[in-house]
């Protein structure tokens, strides 16, 4: 379902995180959100997830208004923040049919998910107990357990060991062929495997929302591309 983002504006005090936003996103695409820490990229995950108030401008999503229609809209999209917050006195497999009971879908759609993150010799597991890898494969599968139209992932791969972190892609790749994805990350080999468009947010403004390729352009990686537009804006 299609997302867009209409002249979004979100202040902190005096302070400017997103400066007239507008993005357009269609159905199942994976895109990158790129900039540097500070660049409002967290700001605008929240802000269309609903967890934050949006000051100005607003937010359509499959045609209606976030806003006017908060609780409608959270049903399909589905939010993996960085922090990862999860409750690390469950088993996995009870956390995630607490979160099935949320939704009011069945909990046969607990096992589809446990399978389809790798989740299933944890399942029995205190989620305290797990890896970062294994939490944050928890915390993928509650993210869309609901099957949501739009998965919103910020940071799904930090502080994971490399073949936790294709594990983790495979499992993105796959989501993203039948939902749309958009995939904050500071990793470009992430964006490169992943990703068919970027947008680059930096100081609250949009710098560049293009193709991978164009983004690329006359530069010889992906890295270089975003150090010049970052560092020269």
């Amino acid at each position: 379902m299609p997302l867009h983002i209409h002249h979004l504006t979100k202040k902190f005090g005096g302070q400017t995180a997103l400066d007239d936003i507008s993005i357009s996103i269609e159905n199942h695409e994976i895109i990158g959100l790129l900039g540097p820490n500070g660049a409002g990229k967290s700001t605008l995950m929240k802000s269309i997830v609903g967890a934050l108030k949006i000051d100005e401008g607003e937010i359509i999503f499959n045609g209606k208004n976030i806003t006017e229609h908060e609780t409608e809209s959270k049903k399909r999209i589905g939010f993996l923040p960085e922090n990862n917050p999860l409750y690390l006195e469950m088993f996995v497999k009870e956390y995630l049919e607490f979160v099935a009971n949320i939704h009011k879908i069945p909990e046969s759609r607990v096992e589809e998910v446990i399978a389809l993150v790798g989740i299933t010799p944890e399942r029995n597991k205190k989620i305290g107990q797990l890896s970062k890898g294994y939490k944050q494969r928890v915390g993928l599968a509650q993210a869309i357990l609901h099957e949501p139209d739009l998965l919103i992932l910020d940071e799904p791969t930090n502080g994971l060991d490399p073949n936790q972190i294709i594990e983790i892609r495979n499992v993105v790749k796959e989501i993203g062929q039948q939902k749309t994805v958009l995939l904050s990350t500071h990793i470009m080999q992430e964006v490169e495997a992943l990703c068919s468009r970027v947008i680059l947010i930096h100081k609250g403004h949009i710098l560049q929302d293009c193709a991978i390729s164009e983004f690329k352009g006359r530069f010889d990686s992906l890295e270089e591309a975003f150090a010049h537009y970052t560092l020269t804006s």
